[in-house]
């Protein structure tokens, strides 16, 4: 979902490149509620940071715990801004429950990214 935001609030400033460290599928649920909220990410796929390793990095962002502990270290000077979201895919309860926890979950992710721009310039040393 961080990606399908990033990509959807920032594409022309911005170059997107999403993986994780543990890589499985995008979510059914999580496309269902971005599709409700505009953002298609059903072209979207999983993939491990292994595929984005050569890739020079101005920013890593991690959006969970996980991620931030196992995130491999990408060479140069990079900032680095980490924001923990309940991972909605382990949310129980009925259909609609469920997709509450999806929605409640894009909806903290899209605040956060709208609000990177804010917080680069806050941690960063020269702003």
């Amino acid at each position: 979902m961080a990606e399908g935001w990033a990509r959807h609030l920032w594409e022309d400033r911005v170059e997107v490149h999403s993986a994780g460290t543990q890589p499985s599928r995008v979510h059914p649920d999580a496309i269902t509620v971005m599709a409700e909220a505009g953002v298609d990410i059903s072209g979207h796929r999983s993939k491990s940071v292994d595929e984005v390793r050569t890739i020079p990095f101005d920013l890593v962002v991690t959006v969970c715990d996980n991620a931030k502990e196992q995130c491999p270290v990408f060479p140069g000077n990079i900032r680095r801004v980490h924001r923990s979201f309940n991972d909605p895919a382990g949310a129980k309860g009925t259909r609609e429950e469920v997709l509450a926890a999806f929605r409640k979950t894009r909806d903290e992710i899209r605040a956060f990214v709208e609000s990177l721009p804010d917080l680069i310039k806050e941690e960063s040393p020269h702003a």
